[in-house]
């Protein structure tokens, strides 16, 4: 797991052997969550409401820098840590 960023108590992370659409997973307590990068869509697993839209607020606002390491990830390449949500 490459955490990129945390939040809230939320752990965002990506993994270098994951595989198309483009996604994050989202760790929130116990809760986890696999979130498409485009669309916001919960491809598997759940989270909390308010966890889930803060995830969404923060990927709406990093989804250009969540493509890019989502290239790096891919890639194999070192992935930069994203800002967090404030």
């Amino acid at each position: 797991m490459l955490e990129i960023c945390r939040f809230h108590g939320i752990i965002i992370a990506m993994y270098y052997n994951d595989h198309a659409p483009a996604h994050f997973h989202a760790k929130y307590t116990s809760n986890k969550a696999r979130i498409a990068i485009a669309t916001g869509e919960v491809i598997q697993g759940s989270l909390p409401r308010r966890a889930l839209r803060l995830a969404d607020e923060w990927r709406t606002l990093h989804e250009v820098e969540l493509q890019a390491a989502w290239d790096d990830v891919t890639a194999r390449q070192p992935v930069k840590p994203i800002e967090p949500l404030e």
